[in-house]
């Protein structure tokens, strides 16, 4: 098993505020997909938050 996932690393950066912009992983890979759903599920659930006053 690897050491590494990308949806959980893209969940990490999300809650530390960095940007999807930042995706370490080369475009169109498998890892910068994974990444970037790690990413929104955690942006989204966050901003959710936020509008509901919690």
């Amino acid at each position: 098993m690897r050491d590494r996932d990308p949806f959980a690393e893209g969940q990490r950066a999300a809650r530390e505020n960095i940007p999807a912009e930042a995706n370490p992983y080369q475009n169109g890979s498998d890892e910068h997909a994974l990444w970037a759903a790690g990413h929104e599920k955690i942006a989204g659930t966050i901003e959710a938050g936020e509008s509901e006053g919690g």
